[in-house]
């Protein structure tokens, strides 16, 4: 079915359905002028929002509607885990070209509703026009955290801990092997890509690092180099990293050396991987220490060491050369 079948308001009442995963604070959610929510008492509102355009952020060729929705949803829950914060409602904006059919917008929604469920976020509004070029989709995600638990880039000292979860570059090499003829022939290509089309957000550890005692913290979406100099940029201090500490997953390894790339180029520049980066004190990590998916990277320093990478004893100015959209 196209979309001039059923017109703007008839796909309203399609994507609408399902839409809320927990209805509980929503008073008024889509098909109003606006939306209506009660915020949990005594807590800060967080509000995040990114758009994907398409071939700059997706390839329609490389990726499922399904697999787009869910990233579209994914990659704002992660800034809101990186704040400390609890997702909670989600407002979702589309610019839809003529040639696509309903049941790819349909799919679109499905993928965001899924993640949805997941993480107890409802989609409570947002707009859906006409794009002449390509598709766009925005989404804004609000999010909730008590002001005790807050956590910002800035907040680091000397001596904390410069601490990853997960394994770094994993998206950025999918990327590349997307564009790669037979890449599904390949078994070790399968997680990377994976990682690249529907990245999971950190919600869960998010929540628990301020109870843990970290100082600062950041998702990974523009590459390790460029969040370490972020966070050492707005705590007004310096960072070291440590090359061999730097979690690499196998296939990573095997992957980069189709491309004659390095696999830690793809972890330091590469982007999009959607795990936190996080600073704390080595007296509140250690209690910490048995939770897996979690890896001491490197340490804070002062503001005169700069940021920095150790390779084999020597150490280097680390430049913050990940993605930028008008670099």
């Amino acid at each position: 079915m196209q979309l001039n079948e059923i017109g703007e308001f008839g796909l309203i009442d399609r994507i609408k359905e399902g839409a809320l995963a927990d209805p509980s604070d929503v008073v008024v959610g889509i098909g109003d002028d606006a939306a209506a929510y009660r915020p949990g008492p005594g807590l800060l509102q967080l509000i995040t929002t990114d758009m994907l355009v398409e071939s700059v952020h997706f390839l329609l060729d490389k990726t499922t509607p399904w697999q787009l929705g869910y990233k579209a949803i994914a990659v704002n829950l992660s800034d809101i885990a990186a704040m400390g914060g609890r997702p909670r409602q989600a407002v979702v904006s589309v610019g839809l070209p003529a040639h696509l059919s309903v049941e790819f917008v349909v799919e679109l929604y499905d993928g965001m509703k899924e993640i949805c469920r997941e993480f107890a976020v409802n989609i409570i509004g947002g707009d859906t026009v006409s794009s002449p070029r390509g598709l766009v989709v925005n989404v804004a995600v609000t999010g909730e955290v008590a002001p005790a638990r807050l956590l910002r880039r800035s907040g680091s000292r000397p001596g904390d801990l410069v601490v990853v979860t997960g394994t770094l570059g994993d998206s950025a090499c999918g990327l590349d092997l997307l564009r790669l003829p037979g890449w599904d022939e390949r078994a070790f290509a399968w997680p990377l890509v994976t990682a690249h089309l529907t990245p999971r957000p950190q919600v869960d550890t998010g929540l628990r690092l301020a109870p843990w005692g970290a100082t600062s913290a950041d998702d990974i979406s523009d590459g390790l180099a460029s969040e370490a100099n972020e966070i050492a940029k707005a705590g007004g201090v310096g960072i070291r990293l440590y090359a061999d500490r730097i979690p690499l997953s196998p296939e990573l390894v095997e992957a980069a050396a189709i491309f004659g790339r390095q696999p830690l180029d793809y972890a330091l520049f590469g982007g999009e991987d959607f795990e936190l980066i996080f600073t704390i004190g080595p007296e509140h990590f250690d209690r910490i220490t048995h939770r897996g998916g979690l890896t001491v990277i490197g340490e804070v320093t002062r503001r005169e060491d700069g940021v920095v990478l150790v390779t084999g004893g020597a150490a280097r100015p680390l430049e913050p050369r990940g993605y930028n959209h008008f670099r």
